[in-house]
């Protein structure tokens, strides 16, 4: 399953993609609105948004892009590991019913 996070602590970076290792999951981090963002983020399986840490702009533009790509997204006001295991065990569950 690929992943893209948005939002979050740039201290986190590599946290997070661990945690998304630990669930099979390749995974793109975004802590910082880039020029490009539109272009990066791809077509993934789902999208975390980290709402307390990501600029509304950023947020925008990646509902945006997954509304065009038919993305899953989930938001946490929470930024931290916890947060992100809790969504990775749901989307894992959502997964596992729909096979």
């Amino acid at each position: 399953m690929s992943i893209v996070i948005i939002g979050g602590h740039e201290r986190m970076e590599t946290q997070y993609k661990d945690i998304c290792k630990k669930y099979k999951c390749k995974a793109k981090v975004f802590t910082k609105m880039k020029t490009d963002l539109k272009n990066k983020i791809g077509n993934p399986d789902l999208m975390i948004l980290f709402t307390s840490t990501a600029s509304h702009k950023m947020v925008h533009c990646a509902v945006a892009e997954a509304e065009r790509n038919n993305v899953i997204v989930e938001r946490s006001h929470s930024s931290s590991a916890n947060a992100l295991n809790e969504i990775l065990k749901r989307a894992e569950r959502r997964t596992a019913n729909a096979n």
